[in-house]
Order: structure tokens, then C-alpha cells, then sequence
């Protein structure tokens, strides 16, 4: 008998949404419900993640596209599917939702990022935290700036934006997008609402999924 495989949920959103304590309680609720969790992130923890994370500030536009893109085929291809086989719940802490709004703050246009990651593992359910940009830039200056995005006073409203456009796009290609608002709400009660989204076990990944039209916007 085969092995069930498990489901894929990507979280993305601006800095200072949230997104590593949701995705904490996320999994603790998951868990909880006797599902086998496995969090991850991007950049990825292998060697070309680490790499990726520690030049970010320093590579910019279409090289950092590129980079970015290479370790999301690697960490596919060494660490999700295999755990997607396997059974297991895949949390990942920023994804493609990441690439569509980081990189065109870049200067990378659309369709050059999806051209890159035509190949790549569509999540199952792709949510996306947003905030208003002035609790946003609040949250930035409490915990001090952390990449060169930070710098630009209006990155949070344009992250916001770019966010719900990231959700337009991913919608396109058929993912099923969860887009949740954390201004007035508290971590767990976004994980809470995010658990009741997530789809039950099923389906199969024995080939990534693939979107049909990646520059179908260009």
C-alpha cells in the first residue's frame, strides 16, 4: 500500500506580520490534531540556503532571482518532496508569495520570477499575513531593520501591496490562497483560522506540480 502524501502550506507576508510565531502555533494545533508536522523555511538551511540568506543584502535584482530560485530546487528536490512522500504536514516559512513581492521590490519584473520558477512545487494552500503598513513599520522599528528592504520608509505599504497582487497571481495558477489580516489579531488566532484551512491528506506528488501558464500576465 502506498504511503499517503502529505499536504504542502507556504505562509508569506511582509516583515512584522508575524509569520514565524503563526507558523509556530500552526504547528503545535496541527500536531495536535495527529498530524506528522515538519517546518521549514527559505532560504533553506543547506549550504546554498545559508549562502543565499547571509548575500541577500549584498546581490541584488536578477542575480539574487536567480540564487533565491536555486536553492527552491534544491530545497524541493532534497527536503519537500521527500517529506511530501513520506506523510508529513510541510510548514514553510516563506516561499514563492516571497519571490513575487521581493523580487520586483528588486527591480525584477513578474514575469522574469515566474519564468524562474515555472518548475517549482505549488503549496497546497498558500497563505498570506498583511498588516496595516504603519503597524508594520512599527513592529520593523521595535525589533530593529534586518535587510536592506527596511530602509525604504514606504516598504511596508508597497510590500502590502505587492502581497495582494502575489495572492492575485498564485490564485491564477490554481493555488488555493489564504490571505488573513493580523493588525487586530493575535498569533494563535490566526493559526487557528489557518488549521481549520488546511486540506486533509490526499492526492499525490509523484511528479512537482507545475503552473500551466507562467507568464500568462506578461
Amino acid at each position: 500500500m502506498r504511503t499517503p502524501p502529505g499536504v504542502f502550506v507556504t505562509i508569506d507576508g511582509p516583515s512584522g506580520v508575524g509569520k514565524s510565531t503563526t507558523l509556530d502555533a500552526l504547528g503545535r494545533l496541527l500536531a495536535d490534531r495527529g498530524l506528522s508536522i515538519h517546518k521549514t523555511t527559505e532560504p533553506s538551511t543547506s549550504e546554498l540556503g545559508e549562502f543565499t540568506r547571509a548575500k541577500a543584502n549584498h546581490i541584488h535584482g536578477r542575480a539574487l532571482a536567480c540564487l533565491v530560485a536555486a536553492n527552491r530546487y534544491e530545497h524541493i528536490e532534497v527536503e519537500l518532496v521527500p517529506l511530501l512522500k513520506s506523510g508529513s504536514t510541510v510548514l514553510c516559512d516563506r516561499y514563492l508569495a516571497s519571490s513575487l513581492v521581493l523580487q520586483p521590490l528588486d527591480g525584477v519584473p513578474e514575469p522574469f520570477v515566474l519564468a524562474l520558477n515555472r518548475h517549482v512545487l505549488l503549496p497546497d494552500l498558500a497563505v498570506i499575513l498583511t498588516a496595516a503598513p504603519e503597524n508594520i513599520s512599527a513592529r520593523i522599528a521595535e525589533r530593529g531593520k534586518r535587510h536592506r528592504f527596511h530602509d525604504d520608509p514606504n516598504g511596508p505599504a508597497r510590500e502590502v501591496e505587492l502581497y495582494q497582487e502575489a495572492a492575485e497571481t498564485l490564485t491564477a495558477l490554481g493555488v488555493e490562497v489564504l490571505v488573513l489580516d493580523t493588525t487586530d489579531t493575535t498569533p494563535t488566532d490566526v493559526a487557528k483560522r489557518i488549521a481549520d484551512a488546511v486540506p486533509l491528506p490526499g492526492g499525490s506528488v509523484e511528479s512537482p506540480k507545475r503552473p500551466h501558464n507562467p507568464t500568462v500576465n506578461s
